[in-house]
């Protein structure tokens, strides 16, 4: 029996109604939509060099520790799905997720002061914490658990958060004195323009349906930065990133940094850590499984995913691996639709994933070379189409819009996904209480309102940046 028929019969070809052929281009779709990853997930865990806080190595120069998370990066996301791949046998790709990443590098690192090892830490306990509640059969629990209008509004606060992100990034927005954010310099500074005609471009390629578009529109926007620059346009502006970087595959400097951010942490500020990376990642997982097998024809009548545990299993495992490795929460990624449009049904739509990423090491020295404002890009397109998750609100309900709207609005506001989690779940009982519908609200609906009040309470005060 050959390898070809061997596969097919491990992923059950004939059950499903797919063939190797489909399943190979299924598996490229979908890493050419979620492959972008590579480049910008470098780029927000250790962010700008010498003006916002992030992975810092000593003795190690930028590009290099670009390099290092890069590795990190594709190595965590080939792990993740080819678990998903051979375990649980689903054509969905994984990788660190967006919103995710933004959350440890610019509030847990940036805003909290947390040093990046810890934050890794809180990354390993959150996966090893979402293995054994997925061990145990305890999903329904944690789910019942969270105020349904949050669990809704995630994804689109996270949307904003990351689309305020990428337009800072692209000089876009910028700080204001007086308004606190306004329009950049878009017709004279020479970033701001060339991030514009990148961004407009990457929509184009998005609306018309073009496979691999963000990756595409990256790539497109450092290249015309690149051109720019050596027409002499603007001599003085960074367009370009480092071209010259060697290729660095020594990651020992992040492979098992968490267990030194493990000493002298803090309980409180670790919890709440812990419990947002979870949060996040717990339900952007299960709704991205139950979207995507939706398209795929794989729920039951009730609409759930039969046998949800072993996706849910691969990305616990996948995250653990990832903050041993050295970085964020992996995430199935709702780009796997691109693959399932294709005709992928089986695990070897991952499989062809993961081996994609392996493949992809050998270009690593083109995660340095791609600037910054061309990267975020991607944070702009993917942070409008979270947008549409709003849809499923019921908006003339105020005791669903009022958390609702508090979750998405506090995001991007205070920078932190943490803060908005926690408006939406401290709002949920109170509105539901005035509106006379109290015996709506479960004991752990009002457990948790209190247990974010004394965060804010604390947060504020001062106490807790005393603790960090």
């Amino acid at each position: 029996m050959g390898l070809q028929q061997q596969l097919a019969n491990y992923f059950d070809f004939d059950e499903l109604g797919t063939d190797m052929r489909t399943e190979v281009v299924a598996g490229l779709s979908t890493f050419l939509t979620m492959s972008y990853i590579v480049f910008v997930n470098p780029s927000i865990l250790v962010g700008i060099e010498g003006e916002k806080p992030g992975i810092i190595l000593p003795n190690t120069p930028y590009p290099q520790t670009i390099q290092m998370v890069a590795v990190v990066t594709l190595i965590a996301a080939a792990v993740a799905t080819l678990i998903m791949a051979l375990y649980a046998k689903r054509p969905f790709g994984q990788a660190p997720g967006l919103g995710l990443n933004a959350f440890f590098a610019f509030t847990v690192v940036g805003a909290l002061g947390v040093p990046w090892q810890t934050a890794l830490a809180a990354v390993v306990v959150e996966g090893i914490l979402f293995i054994i509640l997925t061990a145990v059969g305890a999903r329904e629990y944690v789910i019942n658990a969270f105020p349904t209008p949050v669990k809704l509004a995630v994804g689109t606060g996270i949307g904003l958060f990351l689309a305020i992100i990428g337009l800072d990034a692209m000089r876009i927005v910028v700080d204001d004195p007086a308004t606190l954010i306004t329009l950049g310099a878009v017709a004279s500074d020479p970033i701001a323009i060339v991030s514009i005609v990148g961004l407009f471009f990457t929509f184009g390629l998005y609306a018309r349906g073009v496979t691999g578009s963000v990756v595409i529109g990256i790539l497109f926007t450092a290249l015309l930065g690149g051109v720019v620059k050596a027409a002499g346009l603007a001599p003085d502006a960074q367009l370009l990133g480092n071209l010259s970087a060697q290729p660095t595959y020594d990651i020992s400097p992040l492979a098992g940094a968490f267990v030194t951010g493990l000493q002298d942490v803090d309980a409180f500020v670790f919890s709440l850590i812990v419990f947002t990376f979870f949060f996040v990642d717990f339900f952007d997982t299960a709704g991205t499984l139950v979207g995507v097998s939706q398209v795929a024809g794989f729920l039951d009548d009730e609409g759930d995913l039969p046998d949800i545990d072993k996706p849910l299993m691969a990305d616990a495992v996948g995250t653990t691996v990832g903050g041993m490795l050295g970085t964020s929460t992996v995430t199935t990624y709702i780009e796997s639709a691109a693959g399932v449009e294709e005709g992928g049904r089986s695990g070897m739509t991952a499989l062809v994933v993961g081996l994609l990423f392996l493949v992809s090491l050998a270009f690593v020295p083109l995660a340095a070379a791609v600037p910054l404002y061309a990267s975020h890009i991607a944070l702009v397109v993917i942070g409008i189409v979270m947008l549409r998750n709003v849809v499923e609100l019921a908006w003339d309900d105020l005791t669903v819009a009022i958390p609702a709207g508090m979750t998405i609005l506090i995001m991007p506001f205070t920078y932190s996904i943490a803060y908005g989690i926690a408006a939406g779940i401290v709002s949920y009982p109170l509105v539901k209480l005035a509106a006379g519908r109290g015996d709506e609200v479960r004991p752990g609906h009002w457990a948790l309102a209190a247990a974010f009040v004394v965060y804010f309470f604390v947060r504020t005060s001062g106490v807790l940046t005393a603790a960090v």
